[in-house]
């Protein structure tokens, strides 16, 4: 009986340690160096401190260049947006840097932070590194369009350009999270992989994050991309006119894309490069 009951352990870890091994969502920092190479891109990778987290990023193109960042959703990491740090175009045009979030990729993986002001305050020191009073462009994806909304409504003078790409960013649009309850506690935590795990910490308490953050959308003063698919089955189409009706002193540009899903910089990666190009045209422009 022992020694069944030690089997049946043993293939349960053997199981969960499969799982999080094949559900990780991130490329090693080897393999991103392999795609720069292969694709003969000068890229660097790099880490910086934030209290007692480790954050990571990888950066391409014009050192002096205006700054694109671009911030993955959930679950994710910054090779969610290789190919845009490989595009010849962007990387003539401006710096490129894609971070993973604090919990994803290699920055402390599978310990997220779910408050989005702490997330913004995290991500800040890429844009005091980088940007050298340059033009700063924020890009988001699914949750990370709720991270740069904080980070333009926190740090509007470091912000010039927002591209939101089916942004999660309306509480009411958020679905009742009632079956996460039981993913948060010490008993069923060690159970899922980590990027689920650190994905589930962060949407669990996602709709009161949401709430906090529709107080500060009236400081957000940076030029505007929405970009949103009419089919999008993971973030609701609602939530491209949240955005249109939350900013009150600039007039966002709206990019809907008919029968769209949710996974644009997959699909439809040139709408969220047109997007990046218009407004680094219209703040070269100013």
């Amino acid at each position: 009986m022992k020694k069944k009951i030690l089997v049946s352990v043993g293939a349960l870890v053997a199981l969960l340690f499969m799982l999080d091994s094949c559900m990780q969502f991130r490329l090693s920092t080897t393999e991103i160096d392999e795609k720069f190479a292969l694709s003969k891109v000068y890229g660097v990778q790099g880490t910086y401190q934030y209290q007692k987290r480790t954050i990571h990023y990888a950066k391409t193109g014009r050192n002096e260049g205006p700054l694109v960042l671009f911030v993955h959703g959930s679950p994710g990491s910054l090779s969610d947006f290789i190919s845009f740090l490989m595009d010849s175009t962007l990387q003539r045009s401006a710096q490129l840097v894609s971070v993973d979030r604090p919990g994803f990729g290699q920055s402390n993986f599978g310990r997220a932070e779910p408050s989005l002001e702490q997330q913004a305050k995290i991500i800040k020191p890429i844009i005091e590194k980088f940007s050298k009073g340059q033009p700063v462009v924020l890009v988001g994806h699914s949750l990370g369009g709720p991270v740069i909304a904080r980070m333009a409504g926190d740090y509007p003078e470091l912000v010039d350009g927002l591209v939101f790409v089916a942004g999660s960013v309306d509480p009411q649009m958020e679905p009742a999270n009632w079956w996460r309850a039981p993913f948060v506690t010490p008993f069923f935590r060690w159970i899922v992989p980590r990027s689920i795990r650190a994905s589930n910490d962060e949407i669990y308490p996602l709709k009161k994050e949401l709430q906090e953050l529709s107080r500060n959308w009236d400081r957000i003063d940076a030029k505007t991309i929405v970009i949103h698919g009419t089919k999008d089955s993971l973030v609701p189409f609602e939530n491209a006119a949240f955005i249109e009706n939350k900013l009150k002193t600039i007039k966002p540009t709206m990019v809907f894309e008919e029968g769209m899903d949710h996974f644009v910089p997959w699909s439809h990666p040139q709408l969220i490069r047109n997007g990046i190009m218009k407004l680094l045209d219209d703040l070269n422009k100013n």
